[in-house]
């Protein structure tokens, strides 16, 4: 058993029967009366997250969870087929599993968080940046590049996102996958 001192972004823990990660965190000691840790968690089961208050020094429950990288093979419907690098286990997961699933091409790797104890998959995540190639969007006007204005675009993938207006279809672009904003052209 844990307490809160014990948390940390990241940490896994059984709440309410159901296993959540902590995104953030703050300890809280308020003058008057006991401290607290106000912290935002969210549900490996369904994605939700919550804003949760755990009295200091509680006891709490750690899941111990492991990080496996697969390679994205081929989607079918709702189902999506994943490989594991290092053995080449296939897995399927739904689509619902998996974070910012519409920026994810065949072949991408992704990391597959699995409940150590229990052998299941709770989440997948992109890695934080990744390169797509435009396949739509309007040519930029001429001249018209002195305010920092953007157009809408379609990825490789499907993906919209907003581009500067110099960006041109074909031309490879770095995504942020959480914020879902471009960051930069990529040069070949």
């Amino acid at each position: 058993m844990a307490t809160t001192a014990d948390f940390r972004n990241g940490l896994c823990i059984q709440h309410n029967g159901e296993p959540w990660k902590i995104e953030s965190f703050q300890h809280v000691k308020p003058g008057k009366g006991p401290a607290f840790v106000r912290t935002k968690i969210r549900n490996l089961n369904s994605g939700r997250l919550l804003e949760n208050t755990f009295t200091s020094g509680v006891k709490i429950d750690i899941i111990r969870v492991e990080n496996r990288k697969y390679q994205f093979l081929y989607a079918e419907g709702k189902d999506y087929h994943l490989m594991n690098i290092d053995d080449y286990e296939q897995i399927m997961l739904q689509k619902d599993f998996i974070d910012n699933v519409e920026f994810l091409k065949e072949g991408a790797n992704i990391d597959v968080l699995f409940h150590a104890d229990k052998g299941l998959p709770l989440s997948a995540s992109l890695p934080s940046h990744i390169i797509l190639e435009i396949t739509h969007t309007e040519p930029g006007v001429r001249g018209n590049t002195a305010t920092n204005t953007f157009k809408p675009a379609t990825t490789e993938t499907g993906a919209h996102i907003q581009v500067p207006l110099f960006i041109n279809e074909g031309d490879k672009i770095k995504i942020d996958t959480e914020k879902k904003v471009y960051i930069e052209r990529v040069k070949d």
